[in-house]
C-alpha cells in the first residue's frame, strides 16, 4: 500500500478518532475482578466445571467438599428424584447467587454438555461403574463414590476403560489422603515394620446374600422417581420405595455385596496400599471365628477381622510386620508397638474422615492430568480383593485366584459369581 493510500485527511482523522472515544465514555469496557481472579477469586481459565450425578446424602456431604474450593464451579445436577434434584439446585444457586444450575433427570444429557470437565458420582452402587464408564466415554473426569463396582467383571472393565480413555478418576475411599492412615501405610510399606507380614482389615459385618424383591407399591411419575432409571443395569423388580434408600449393593439377582465391601473398599484398599499397591490375594479361605484369611502371591496374609480392634473409631486397619506394628482407625489417632517407630515425626490427627483433601487431591489431578490416590487400578485391585472374599463367604470354602487370567482356578460355581447379566441398553 502507498505512503498516500495511508494518509487521512486531518479534519477526517480527529473525527473518526472523536467518534471512537465519544462510543467508550459512553459504554466503557468493564471487567469484573472475578474474571480477572482478583479478590481471591479464580480466573475462569482455571475453574473446573462440575456437575453431579445422584446426590443423595452422602452426595450432598460430597457435593459441600466441591463447593469449598473456589476454583470449581458447579453447574448442573441429575437425580432419578425430583426433591433432590431441586434440592441440590437449591444449595448451588445460593452459593453462587443466581438461578443457573440446571436439572436433568438422564444422565446422558448432562454428560453431553461440553463445558462441564468432570463428574460427582454418587448414586446408589448399582450405578456408580456404568455412570464413570459412559463419562470417561463422553470425555469427562470423574470423583465416584464406592462401592466402585458390583462384581470382579466390572472391577476389571473400569480399569480399562480409565486407561484407554486417559480419564482421571478418583474412588471416593478418602482415607488414602487422611495423613495418620497415609504414614501407618508407608511405615508398611517402606519395611520399618520389618518383613510385612499380616495386615487386617474391617468388614464391617461378615455376610452374603442374594437379592430379592420387595411387596410391590404403586410406582411414581417418572418427573418425581424414575424408577425405571433408577434400576438402570439391574434386573427389573417392582417399585418398593424401600429401595429407594440405603446402600442398595445389588438389585438385579446376583450376590450382593455386604459389609466385606461397603467397608472393604475403604479398609481394604488401605490394607492393598500398605503392601504396594499390588494385585489382589490369590488365595481366600472360608470364614471362622469371625476372620476370613485371604494370601497375596508374595505371602502377606490379609486378615478381614471383625473383633479385637484397639478402640480407635471406624473403619481401623493394622499393619503387622517380623519387627514391629501399627493400627489406625477413624479418631486419628495411631498407636504403634514403638514410639521409635514415630522417628521424631509428628502425625496429624484428623478424625472423622472429611473428604475434603481427597476432593482437592482429585480437582489437582484434573488439572495436571496426573494419577490421583484412589485411581482406578487401585480402586480395582482392591474390589476385587473385596468381591472375591465375598464368594469364599457365599460358597462358605476356599477360592483360588488366578492374576493373569482374572478367573478361579477350576471353580465353575465361583467363576459364574464374577459377573451378572446387565439390563439393556447399560451393557457394558
Amino acid at each position: 500500500m502507498s505512503n498516500k493510500a495511508k494518509r487521512l485527511p486531518r479534519r477526517q482523522f480527529l473525527k473518526s478518532a472523536l467518534s471512537v472515544a465519544g462510543a467508550a465514555a459512553v459504554a466503557p469496557t468493564i471487567i469484573p475482578s472475578s474474571a480477572l481472579g482478583l479478590d481471591g477469586a479464580v480466573a475462569p481459565s482455571e475453574r473446573v466445571i462440575v456437575g453431579g450425578i445422584g446426590i443423595g446424602n452422602r452426595g450432598t456431604y460430597d457435593l459441600g467438599c466441591f463447593l469449598e474450593q473456589k476454583d470449581v464451579q458447579f453447574v448442573a445436577v441429575c437425580d432419578i428424584k425430583e426433591a433432590r434434584r431441586t434440592a441440590v439446585k437449591k444449595i448451588a444457586d445460593e452459593k453462587y447467587g443466581t438461578q443457573k444450575c440446571e436439572m436433568y433427570r438422564d444422565f446422558r444429557e448432562l454428560l453431553d454438555r461440553k463445558d462441564i470437565d468432570a463428574v460427582l458420582i454418587a448414586t446408589g452402587p448399582n450405578w456408580h461403574a456404568t455412570a464413570a464408564m459412559n463419562a470417561a466415554k463422553a470425555g469427562k473426569d470423574m470423583y465416584c463414590e464406592k462401592p466402585c463396582t458390583k462384581n470382579i467383571a466390572q472391577s476389571l472393565i473400569l480399569a480399562d476403560t480409565m486407561r484407554r480413555t486417559g480419564r482421571v478418576f478418583q474412588a471416593g475411599t478418602q482415607r488414602r489422603n487422611l495423613p495418620h492412615f497415609a504414614f501407618a501405610c508407608e511405615l508398611a510399606r517402606t519395611g520399618k515394620l520389618g518383613k510385612l507380614k499380616k495386615v487386617y482389615a474391617h468388614p464391617a459385618g461378615m455376610q452374603a446374600m442374594t437379592s430379592g424383591w420387595l411387596i410391590p407399591e404403586q410406582e411414581p411419575n417418572k418427573e418425581v422417581v424414575d424408577w425405571n432409571m433408577y434400576l438402570g443395569p439391574a434386573a427389573w423388580r417392582p417399585f418398593n420405595a424401600k429401595l429407594l434408600d440405603g446402600f442398595n449393593f445389588e438389585k438385579g439377582g446376583g450376590l450382593v455385596g455386604g459389609g466385606v465391601l461397603e467397608w472393604g473398599s475403604h479398609c481394604v484398599d488401605l490394607c492393598q496400599w500398605a503392601v504396594g499397591d499390588c494385585p489382589p490375594p490369590i488365595e481366600y479361605n472360608a470364614p471362622a471365628n469371625g476372620e476370613l484369611m485371604a494370601r497375596y502371591e508374595n505371602g502377606v496374609e490379609l486378615i478381614y477381622r471383625e473383633k479385637g480392634w484397639i478402640p480407635l473409631g471406624s473403619c481401623p486397619v493394622r499393619f503387622e510386620g517380623e519387627t514391629g506394628w501399627v493400627e489406625a482407625g477413624d479418631s486419628g489417632k495411631l498407636v504403634l508397638s514403638s514410639p521409635e517407630l514415630l522417628a521424631g515425626r509428628s502425625v496429624a490427627e484428623i478424625g472423622g474422615y472429611p473428604a475434603t483433601y481427597h476432593v482437592r487431591d482429585f480437582l489437582d489431578c484434573v488439572k495436571t492430568r496426573s494419577q490421583p490416590k484412589g485411581n482406578a487400578d487401585a480402586a480395582c485391585n482392591a474390589h476385587i480383593a473385596c468381591h472375591a472374599a465375598n464368594i469364599a463367604l457365599y460358597l462358605n470354602r476356599q477360592v483360588k485366584y488366578d492374576l493373569k487370567k482374572h478367573e478361579f482356578i477350576n471353580d465353575e460355581q465361583a467363576n459364574r459369581l464374577r459377573s451378572e447379566a446387565l439390563r439393556e441398553p447399560w451393557r457394558l
